[in-house]
């Protein structure tokens, strides 16, 4: 949702004592300023957000008085990869301080403050006042939201648990998802972005919202399913610019920039796909994966010398794939726009790669232990990854840059054109996943 958000002017409503916002969010890191997912402004400026060193604020604000609530977590959120489920709870009616005001995180209630300034009883929010405008995914036109949302509800006038959202499964002992929770919305409530990116409101009320800016992406990771990003926690010695929910990769100029994925794999079969964005003359740009347990991140060298790599490499237009120094050049073609798809069979040990669609070395992702045409052991190369752990990862440099579809069904911004084929029912991407093969992410590491 960066440099998005959508929003809704409010012709009805007044200034109350209670109300209930849910969401669940995935988190793409920490940006200067902070980030904003929610925003009521008018009269007053009532906002929840990230700030840039992590940490979470809420403000209520009502006509100048600061009576309202404003509170900083001690707690950072710090978790790229998987959501959270975050609830607001605000009840000023209540006779003891500390009831009037709540925030669960996936199921259980925060008491960590660095600041904590409690609402006086019977306290009036503007964030329901008529006149003002919600926005959800930033302020009006800053502060943007950089991640993804999922299951947005606001309840006016009415205080609710989070286990009205969300409850514990008996089995794993996560929280999970409540997709139809028996609450009241009250006349400016809502539920938003239930069953992908519509701005439909869900909840029977017709509280629609527009876009204010930009356009949200439908994304098939969720709760329940998470996929495989990019990974901003990962350090290198120069930092790349992650975008589009961690999927986009920009380097720093004139410079190598090494980054990683989020999940790891050990065994089974995975496809992703990568577009070029960037320059593909400047040998720029790598995509390939890595060896978590030994690989050096903070290295400003090519990471094609790494040992622990083994990747596609564009080059002056065209493709070789590098490992540990020692390179195999197939002379495909690329340029803008092209797709570089990626079959990795963790069970033998073999990696194939294809240029829109046409395999390099004729290779045949599902020839098993036979291995036709894999590119990582032919020629000069011969790397066999089958007892370690690998993840996705690459360099780029010169401000070359490409965009990964891990399974979401799109480059960036921009679905992809033509759905290809997948078994596995798991990700949507633009080539026919090979059979046996899928989307790397929570669910397909289990398939």
């Amino acid at each position: 949702m960066a440099s998005t958000n959508i929003s809704r002017a409010l012709s009805s409503g007044a200034a109350t004592t209670k109300f209930t916002y849910s969401v669940w969010l995935k988190y793409s890191g920490f940006v200067a300023g902070g980030q904003r997912w929610f925003s009521a402004i008018g009269t007053g400026d009532t906002y929840f957000r990230f700030n840039e060193n992590g940490t979470m604020e809420i403000s209520g604000y009502n006509s100048g008085a600061t009576s309202l609530g404003y509170f900083i977590t001690n707690r950072k959120f710090q978790d790229n990869s998987g959501w959270y489920h975050l609830v607001i709870k605000s009840d000023t009616t209540q006779s003891t301080e500390a009831d009037r005001f709540k925030l669960y995180i996936n199921g259980v209630q925060e008491t960590s403050f660095s600041t904590a300034t409690y609402p006086n009883q019977n306290a009036t929010d503007n964030i329901n006042l008529a006149g003002n405008t919600q926005y959800i995914g930033g302020a009006a036109s800053s502060q943007y939201f950089n991640g993804v949302m999922s299951h947005v509800i606001y309840c006016d006038n009415y205080a609710y648990d989070a286990s009205s959202f969300g409850e514990t499964d008996s089995t794993t002992g996560e929280w999970k998802i409540n997709t139809s929770p028996s609450v009241t919305y009250g006349t400016n409530g809502f539920y938003l972005l239930k069953d992908g990116n519509s701005v439909t409101d869900q909840s029977g009320s017709s509280n629609d919202f527009a876009y204010s800016g930009g356009t949200l992406t439908n994304t098939k990771d969720c709760p329940d399913n998470v996929f495989s990003t990019l990974n901003p926690l990962i350090k290198a010695s120069n930092q790349p610019t992650f975008t589009n929910a961690n999927t986009t990769v920009i380097s720093p100029s004139g410079t190598n920039a090494r980054y990683g994925g989020t999940l790891g794999m050990t065994s089974g079969k995975y496809y992703y796909e990568v577009k070029l964005l960037g320059s593909v003359t400047n040998g720029g740009f790598s995509a390939g994966m890595l060896n978590i347990d030994s690989f050096n991140f903070n290295s400003t060298s090519g990471i094609s010398s790494s040992s622990n790599y083994i990747g596609a490499v564009v080059n002056n237009n065209n493709l070789n794939i590098q490992h540990g120094g020692a390179s195999n050049d197939f002379t495909p073609t690329v340029a803008l726009g092209s797709i570089i798809g990626h079959a990795i069979d963790m069970d033998n040990g073999y990696y194939y790669v294809h240029v829109n669609g046409v395999y390099l070395n004729s290779g045949d992702p599902t020839s098993g232990d036979t291995g036709t045409g894999n590119i990582n052991r032919t020629g000069n190369l011969n790397y066999d990854f089958s007892t370690l752990t690998m993840a996705i990862g690459g360099s780029s440099q010169n401000v070359d840059f490409g965009s990964f579809n891990f399974g979401n069904g799109t480059f960036g911004t921009t679905a992809v054109s033509s759905a290809g084929t997948n078994a596995s029912n798991n990700g949507v991407f633009e080539y026919d996943v090979p059979t046996g093969y899928t989307a790397l992410s929570t669910k397909g590491l289990n398939l």
